[in-house]
């Protein structure tokens, strides 16, 4: 389930957005050094505890993105996961490794690192620009030379040495500020889509978890 709202708060979405590539660093880096681990370690049994610990740390992760996403960006995000089934370690375990949750959740956090990398390139490069031409009849004075130098200090195609100068540069960058703004919440909105995709419960599974609660709802009464 997606919340009705269509755009995602701006101070959050730039909040999200820089906070997601090193977040995907952390999550490329443990999965894969954990998972690595456990598949060269499974025939003496240790690698079968590293493997079991990174399926509880995705999903435990995957809850607390679910919380990031609904805290940052206003988009609630249901739970996919049907309860474990009553018994031995065994079953339960055989009902994560069976639940199509567990791979997707898995799938999100490695599509994390370089889709975090995009956006944080996109976003730092657009507002650096914005705020670097906004700002320049304030800070032109104490550039070396007391001037700035497009493109370059020795390729001089433009020279700003006024503020007078500088304001054409400046309304420039009020008009990157808007764009850069509506950048951040666009691809905010496309990555609170992708979350959804792929940590939401699909159309089967919401059908299987009715199923599951009308079955345990009639225990219940035939118990009562």
């Amino acid at each position: 389930m997606v919340g009705e709202r269509r755009d995602p708060p701006f101070g959050g979405s730039l909040v999200f957005l820089l906070m997601n590539l090193p977040l995907g660093v952390l999550a490329f880096g443990l999965l894969t050094a954990f998972t690595a681990a456990g598949l060269g370690t499974a025939v003496v049994w240790v690698g079968v505890g590293l493997l079991a610990l990174v399926v509880l740390a995705v999903r435990g992760g995957a809850r607390l993105e679910r919380a990031r996403v609904y805290a940052l960006l206003d988009r609630y995000i249901d739970l996919p996961y049907l309860p474990l089934p009553a018994g031995k370690q065994a079953l339960r375990w055989k009902g994560r490794l069976k639940d199509p949750s567990t791979w997707r959740d898995l799938a999100y956090f490695f599509v994390l690192f370089p889709l975090g990398l995009v956006e944080f390139v996109l976003v730092t490069a657009f507002w650096a620009t914005s705020l670097a031409l906004a700002g320049l009849p304030v800070y032109f004075r104490w550039l070396p030379d007391g001037a700035y130098y497009f493109p370059s200090a020795d390729v001089r195609w433009l020279t700003v040495d006024s503020t007078v100068g500088a304001l054409p540069w400046a309304a420039l960058g009020v008009l990157f500020v808007a764009l850069s703004v509506a950048l951040t919440k666009a691809l905010a909105g496309l990555h609170a889509r992708l979350a959804n995709a792929l940590l939401a419960p699909t159309v089967a599974q919401r059908r299987r978890m009715e199923r599951w609660w009308e079955v345990a709802e009639e225990k219940n009464l035939v118990a009562g």
